[in-house]
């Protein structure tokens, strides 16, 4: 019998050195800092755990539960939950803290970790490079999927989402206003709000992201801070997207016949209603219109 490779284990004092220190001599540990009362670890746990998954026994996922392991918790300096550190070579080496999105997460494990070929259908292959930022290889294996069966709605739509990413909104929006099956409603919604952010981002005289964000600690106003909020969504940033929507709405929502509004509903459709930070967002803007 084969063993299976340990994906997951909780960590104490007794055995942190040789699944973190030693144990990332062979392959990374990510460890999680979580505890019961922290409600943003009930969300982003589970979504550790199946990101973990998908590397096939290359990444190790260590769980530290801190009500029990103040010693680890200490050494480390942990001052707010969520914390998630990236061990390799017994020395951490990336991070964050707070609620994170799997595109950002991703992002954050392909500069370090080698993502495993991918098994099962084309399609599976081709949201795992397009949530790898590998658009142009996922929309190579989906043209050829849709070659030989151009009625999987979920393969057109994730079609039309690499064509988005790659500037051909025309051809795009074409496919997406093709597609009405109701089962689809949620990829649909996505696909759409993710042109709708393309589309804006081409009425813009500035995008580069660095040039919006030193203006905009210079001299902030309405239209940087909306600027910047919707290259934020492009760039996958989505927490500072919000924070910059939500604030823009609060300040003045009726900026250009409320659309910070507009577009904060659109973001929370592209990243998904079980994402953290839009139960987060969407309970502050239910709060601030209601």
């Amino acid at each position: 019998m084969i063993n299976e490779p340990i994906l997951m284990i909780d960590v104490t004092v007794e055995n942190f050195n040789q699944v973190v220190i030693e144990g990332s001599s062979s392959k990374p540990v990510l460890i999680d800092f979580w505890a019961d009362w922290c409600e943003p670890c009930k969300t982003l746990t589970p979504l550790l755990e199946e990101i973990v998954a998908s590397y096939q026994g290359e990444l190790v996922l260590a769980k530290i539960n801190c009500d029990e392991q103040q010693q680890i918790v200490a050494q480390f300096g942990v001052r707010s939950l969520p914390t998630v550190v990236l061990f390799k070579d017994g020395q951490p080496i990336d991070g964050f803290t707070g609620a994170s999105t799997e595109s950002i997460i991703r992002k954050m494990l392909e500069k370090h970790v080698q993502l495993p070929e991918v098994q099962g259908s084309e399609l599976d292959q081709a949201k795992a490079l397009y949530d790898a930022n590998k658009v142009e290889q996922a929309k190579k294996i989906l043209q050829s999927s849709l070659d030989v069966d151009n009625k999987n709605m979920s393969a057109l739509i994730l079609y039309a989402r690499c064509l988005a990413d790659m500037g051909e909104l025309g051809e795009a929006e074409t496919i997406l206003s093709s597609v009405s099956e109701e089962d689809y409603k949620k990829e649909l919604a996505a696909a759409k709000a993710l042109l709708a952010f393309l589309r804006e981002a081409q009425s813009f005289s500035e995008t580069d992201i660095t040039v919006l964000q030193k203006r905009y600690q210079e001299q902030p106003n309405d239209e940087l801070t909306y600027q910047l909020a919707i290259n934020f969504v492009l760039q996958k940033q989505y927490e500072k997207a919000m924070e910059l929507l939500f604030s823009l709405f609060i300040h003045n929502s009726n900026y250009q016949e409320g659309i910070p509004r507009k577009a904060l509903i659109q973001l929370f459709e592209l990243i998904g209603a079980d994402d953290p930070h839009v139960i987060n967002y969407r309970r502050k803007l239910y709060q601030a219109l209601y």
